[in-house]
């Protein structure tokens, strides 16, 4: 399992107040939606809000110190090597995700990244992104690496001809792997980075 820390909703470098406030770990990894539920109750503040705070953070931090900023955040190996060869082997990819593009598109520039396009939380749920990448172009293979996320778009009838994968190395509990239904797919490390004719199906 991956030692990132157990935080939803694109919000993974803040510091938990049930942390500062000595909230019991495991009732977060019970139940984490209820456990936020009822923390952001206590702060008064929205997932929306918090989610805006970050991001503005991120943009002030991009624009003192770029470089800086940027060098904490290092992707896991073997995985720019991967997403290169996709490129080169003239594999489409592209990147979903909760944060704000200009944040990720300068993250992938970092590591030389080039992917046909990049689409951040203003383009919406991924699940949105998704319906309207599978109108474009099939097969769609979707790498995820947050469950709840996963299970979503398995549940969504309009993605059915998604390839849905759990990445090993993500937001992962323990019993997350037990949990995992097909179609959805378990995707170690290795399997990743190994050629696509070898993921299981």
């Amino acid at each position: 399992m991956g030692d990132r820390c157990l935080c939803g909703l694109g919000i993974t470098r803040c510091r938990l107040p049930w942390q500062v406030n000595g909230a019991a770990e495991e009732t977060f990894l019970q139940d984490y939606h209820a456990a936020l539920r009822q923390w952001q109750r206590k702060l008064g503040q929205s997932s929306a809000v918090l989610q805006d705070a970050l991001e503005r953070h991120r943009s002030d931090c991009l624009l003192s110190d770029p470089r800086g900023w940027l060098a904490r955040h290092r992707p896991y190996p073997g995985v720019v090597e991967r997403l290169r060869r996709c490129r080169h082997g003239g594999v489409d990819w592209v990147v979903i995700t909760t944060k704000g593009q200009e944040f990720a598109t300068a993250l992938l520039e970092q590591g030389g990244l080039q992917p046909t396009a990049v689409y951040g939380r203003e383009d919406g749920p991924k699940i949105r992104v998704l319906r309207r990448l599978l109108e474009q172009r099939q097969p769609v293979w979707f790498v995820e690496d947050r469950l709840p996320t996963l299970e979503q778009v398995t549940a969504d009838h309009q993605l059915g001809g998604v390839g849905c994968y759990l990445a090993a190395w993500g937001y992962l509990r323990h019993a997350d792997r037990q949990q995992l239904h097909p179609p959805a797919r378990w995707l170690d490390h290795a399997t990743f980075c190994a050629p696509f004719h070898t993921w299981p199906t």
